[in-house]
């Protein structure tokens, strides 16, 4: 059986992030590039082979120059160094309401995680491509991936929550030779 190959629609796309500043407010980031390379037997994703994302740091975008520099940093991902994140699927299950498996590279560190994952369908566009959709959420520690930097206040108050909410719209695209097979 040959596997059904998926790419992503960057233009219908998008990858962004939350967290808390002082513990009163969130902020909010996005990386501009990034991609997801999917493997499955069939159109049921529950059958996935493969699912490869990684995000280039260089991208972070968080709607201020000097922040973004920071985060580039060696205090946080160490672009020079560590230029992705890269997600790695082990196991997606379920159907509207999934979860994802899978291995989470942050700056060089490496841990398991779980993501939420809706599934939004599956259906051919009026330019004849088959795509898929999905919004895929989930909480991590920056902590566990070894990114600790923690100013202080003069009060005492932590500047960084350690929790960061991803959010991920994804929209997949069914490689052209794999939608001729599949009609074969």
């Amino acid at each position: 059986m040959s596997l059904t190959k998926w790419s992503l629609d960057p233009t219908h796309s998008e990858v962004s992030f939350k967290v808390k500043h002082l513990m009163i407010s969130t902020v909010t980031g996005q990386f501009k590039k990034f991609s997801l390379e999917g493997e499955t037997e069939t159109d049921d994703f529950n059958t996935s082979k493969k699912i490869q994302f990684s995000a280039d740091i260089d991208s972070i975008d968080t709607n201020n120059e000097q922040r973004d520099a920071h985060l580039k940093s060696a205090d946080f991902f160490n672009a020079p160094q560590h230029p992705k994140i890269v997600f790695s699927g082990i196991k997606y299950e379920g159907a509207e309401d999934g979860k994802l498996y899978g291995d989470l590279t942050i700056a060089g560190i490496t841990r398991p995680v779980t993501l939420n994952v809706e599934f939004g369908g599956i259906v051919v566009d009026p330019y004849g491509q088959t795509k898929a959709g999905f919004t895929v959420t989930g909480k991590i520690s920056r902590k566990e991936f070894g990114i600790t930097y923690g100013a202080v206040t003069e009060t005492g108050g932590v500047l960084l929550g350690d929790e960061i909410k991803v959010n991920a719209e994804i929209q997949l695209v069914k490689q052209a030779a794999a939608q001729e097979e599949m009609a074969a």
